[in-house]
């Protein structure tokens, strides 16, 4: 892991933390709507979130 500072740490938890509620949201949005369309836009934006998690994720490791 990197060596971080308290501040980037937080920054990075509060990063986290916003990109697995969006992700949730949009995850949510899928079971709500019919269009088809908004479906696969809404999937896409929950996959890339989720990546950004990821992404993140991995760094602190």
């Amino acid at each position: 892991m990197p060596n971080l500072t308290a501040k980037e740490l937080a920054g990075l938890s509060d990063q986290l933390n916003f990109e697995k509620v969006i992700c949730a949201k949009y995850q949510a949005a899928i079971q709500e709507t019919q269009d088809s369309e908004l479906k696969t836009c809404f999937q896409q934006y929950a996959d890339q979130h989720r990546q950004n998690y990821d992404c993140l994720l991995n760094f602190l490791k």
